[in-house]
């Protein structure tokens, strides 16, 4: 029996699997300034070539697309069945207990940037490939690994491969969770501006800054206060703090009061699982005595137009949802404030009834209402129909390892199959394991990467075989 054979293959490889996943933790991929032959930086370029020799040591043929992607192809026959991965991971942020980019194996989890988003994932799709090789398991079809290196940011490796090469029959990513995500909610990314004339006036705000990436829920932001003492602070610090549940530290630089809010960092797609940063800073400083001026004014229109604690875009009145996607989220991300102006930027996970005129157009209003700038960019939700037999294939496996129900979920992450007709999320997550992705201390759990190749090892034979 095939489930035998695939069991018993896995079992006493978890110290394997830690180590090569531990290997890739180790390369800081994160996307920089391309450099010559490496559109995205070093960092993602050498996590890719690590990543292509490994599967190439590992007995595989691989190609690497100039840096953007690379391919590992399990056989030379036509390729059915596209699995998509990515090697690229968002900047570590702040709040670790252990080192970012350094595997850290306890109690069964294993710490790191990228253990589950998405380099412990794109190992046991690699391991899964190795274990239809090793088995020698028959097969009419070509399964490829197609390792990616800009999914983080906005895609353009995948989208150069595929001008290049056909998409495959079959597509799904394991960049999720289990069972199927069938549905990925539309993307609604804004940038938002305002200048004013430079108030000498005391007490001032002369700095606001937070957020390093746009998916992603700041844990940190620092503002400096002018012409108020720390003691005077203090008591706002306090009331916010009951407000928000965040942490307010204040130091004094040349006269200036450095408030720096610590809140907890989490995906874009759950911000209510996180605590935002900015939006925390921006209520206490809202609440202050600051001298009135445009500056202050605009502060105080930002705690208005995206209070803390408001994932669902309420306050700005593009607040929807329907039954197949669920709600719209929204997490303001990024965030700099000077003596003359700001710049900020939100992100927002839209369901599939969102459209430019519910959605795009209610922001763009209330935003000009306050006299800001606001450009906005409002992309499409996708979904494949859960009665598609590909879909019915990948639960089958899943139920068949797990013991567990299937079914077709919906998120609000956004994975390389959003743009690919008949594409679905699959894996590695377990239902209701939190990993913390794009958060400190994100982490995996081996045991569910184990069950996941042993899944995607039955569904490459179940689609190719």
């Amino acid at each position: 029996m095939l489930q035998q054979r695939i069991d018993q293959y896995f079992e006493n490889r978890e110290n394997e699997l830690v180590e090569t996943i531990s290997r890739l933790i180790a390369v800081r991929s994160v996307r920089e300034d391309p450099l010559p032959g490496m559109p995205f930086g070093k960092g993602p370029a050498e996590a890719l070539n690590l990543g292509l020799r490994i599967a190439s040591d590992l007995g595989f043929q691989t190609a690497n697309h100039e840096n953007y992607v690379g391919t590992v192809d399990l056989n030379n026959l036509e390729t059915r069945l596209g699995i998509l991965c990515h090697l690229d991971v968002v900047g570590e942020g702040s709040g670790w207990s252990t080192p970012p980019y350094e595997g850290v194996f306890k109690d069964g989890m294993l710490y790191g940037r990228g253990s589950s988003d998405d380099k412990g994932p794109l190992v046991a799709a690699l391991f899964a490939l190795k274990a239809v090789k090793d088995l020698e398991i028959p097969l009419k079809f070509n399964a490829r690994l197609i390792l990616g290196t800009d999914e983080e940011t906005n895609s353009a490796d995948i989208q150069y491969y595929f001008e290049r090469h056909a998409t495959p029959f079959y597509t799904f990513s394991p960049d999720g969770a289990f069972p199927v995500i069938n549905t990925e909610k539309g993307s609604f990314k804004s940038t938002f501006t305002k200048t004013w004339p430079v108030s000498a006036d005391l007490p001032r705000i002369t700095a606001v800054k937070g957020g390093f990436r746009i998916n992603v829920v700041p844990p940190e932001a620092e503002a400096r206060v002018e012409g108020m003492p720390i003691a005077d602070l203090q008591p706002y610090c306090d009331q916010a703090a009951k407000i928000t549940g965040a942490d307010y530290a204040l130091t004094v630089e040349n006269d200036v009061v450095r408030i720096l809010a610590i809140g907890k960092g989490g995906h874009a797609a759950l911000p209510e699982k996180a605590n935002n940063a900015i939006t925390a800073l921006i209520t206490l400083l809202a609440s202050l005595p600051i001298a009135a001026s445009e500056s202050f004014t605009a502060i105080c229109d930002l705690n208005r137009l995206l209070p803390h604690g408001d994932y669902y875009g309420k306050a700005i009145g593009i607040a929807q949802a329907d039954e197949i996607s669920g709600p719209l989220t929204l997490s303001f991300n990024i965030f700099e404030q000077t003596l003359a102006g700001f710049t900020g930027r939100f992100d927002s996970r839209t369901p599939l009834c969102a459209t430019k005129e519910n959605c795009l157009d209610v922001a763009t209003r209330q935003f000009a209402h306050a006299g800001m700038q606001f450009d906005g960019k409002l992309s499409p939700a996708h979904n494949t129909p859960c009665d598609s037999p590909f879909v019915q294939t990948l639960l089958a496996a899943y139920e068949q390892y797990t013991g567990l129900k299937g079914s077709c979920e919906s998120t609000g992450g956004g994975t390389y199959v959003h743009d690919i007709e008949g594409g679905v999320a699959f894996g590695a997550m377990m239902p209701g394991f939190e990993s913390n992705m794009h958060g400190a201390n994100e982490h995996m759990r081996i045991a569910d990467l184990l069950t996941a190749a042993k899944i995607f090892t039955q569904v490459i034979f179940d689609l190719c075989g």
